[in-house]
């Protein structure tokens, strides 16, 4: 199976459109994640949500809003608050996960290998067939 991150944008007016793809997908709904990074002292939220393929497809697409969103656990976004509501409305939550800011990679695809690889690593999608 090929599993592949699609950015959908930093997370301002795309965190709208992941909600969507929530509600409009949750019979496809696989798994979500909130994968929060560091930089410096600042930490960053990035939402995704994992699909499972369509009918005999072995594509399963992570739609992701990379680090756009500010992380404070004590103070939530508004756009996080987002997020959960619309896994809330299916009855999922998501993952929690602490990762590398994808600064410290030479390129965007790396980062996403990389998270692919540890997602794989801990069942939270499949593994390679």
């Amino acid at each position: 199976m090929t599993q592949q991150f699609i950015e959908l944008g930093q997370g301002y007016g795309d965190i709208y459109e992941l909600c969507e793809l929530i509600r409009t997908n949750k019979k496809r709904f696989h798994n979500a994640f909130l994968f929060i990074s560091y930089k410096g002292n600042k930490a960053f939220a990035s939402p995704a949500v994992a699909f499972e393929p369509v009918g005999d497809s072995n594509f399963m697409p992570i739609y992701i809003c990379r680090e756009g969103i500010p992380y404070n656990p004590e103070k939530p976004s508004k756009r996080l608050e987002l997020f959960e509501e619309a896994l809330k409305e299916i009855g999922k939550e998501a993952v929690p996960m602490d990762i590398k800011h994808s600064c410290y990679y030479a390129e965007t695809i790396l980062f996403y290998q990389h998270l692919i690889g540890v997602l794989r690593m801990n069942r939270l999608i499949p593994q390679l067939a």
